[in-house]
């Protein structure tokens, strides 16, 4: 496993709220296991100690989010040197449990779990995965959704470094708030002048245009 796919669950984390709407899902200890993943070792070991903890490095995570979303990258990577610094990981090689067609193993890096309880284990691999991901592909590939009121975190991971939103569905939503906001405007020129744009058009004269 890349290092840098670990960074999915700063990803998972910080997406657990969504503060515009005044939301927070990362209520209970099964939402927290949930964000383990196929960790499921790790995540067994979540009590209701772990979640005011990771309620707290959610915060600390959307703010790496939030700086490096507002161009402010030395920012963004001294708030996830400190947290590199508190959380420190123990990477080992792995892959003796996945063979390749030749029956050799795929050996890669891998984060183990030593950590005294879960939200250590946690918030190490977070800070882990998103330091391998902003030094291999820039602090300007971590984002918060463009499209109000979502400020979701995403990873761009697009090969133009174009993405502004979560998901499709945000995309989606913005382009047509975008759109309406286009003929909302147009409709107010029209009351303003009576003229629509095309007939605006149609009255210039050619040396006009």
């Amino acid at each position: 496993m890349e290092l840098a796919h670990y960074s999915d669950f700063a990803v998972r984390l910080v997406n657990t709220e969504e503060p515009a709407r005044g939301k927070d899902s990362l209520t209970s200890v099964e939402v927290v296991r949930e964000l383990f993943g196929s960790a499921s070792q790790m995540a067994r070991r979540v009590t209701e100690a772990d979640l005011p903890r990771f309620r707290a490095i959610r915060t600390r995570l959307r703010a790496v989010f939030t700086a490096a979303d507002e161009g402010d990258h030395t920012g963004a990577v001294d708030l996830l040197n400190s947290l590199l610094l508190e959380f420190p990981v123990s990477p080992q090689i792995s892959g003796h449990d996945v063979l390749d067609e030749e029956g050799r193993p795929r050996w890669h890096m891998h984060l183990a779990d030593h950590s005294s309880n879960a939200t250590t284990g946690y918030a190490a691999i977070c800070a882990m995965g998103l330091a391998f991901h902003l030094t291999e592909f820039g602090a300007d590939r971590l984002g918060l959704c463009q499209a109000p009121p979502c400020r979701n975190a995403y990873l761009d991971t697009s090969t133009n470094r174009s993405r502004r939103y979560c998901s499709d569905r945000c995309a989606t939503r913005a382009n047509v708030a975008a759109y309406r906001a286009r003929k909302r405007l147009e409709a107010e020129h029209t009351d303003r002048t009576g003229l629509t744009h095309e007939t605006s058009q149609e009255s210039t004269t050619p040396a006009e245009r």
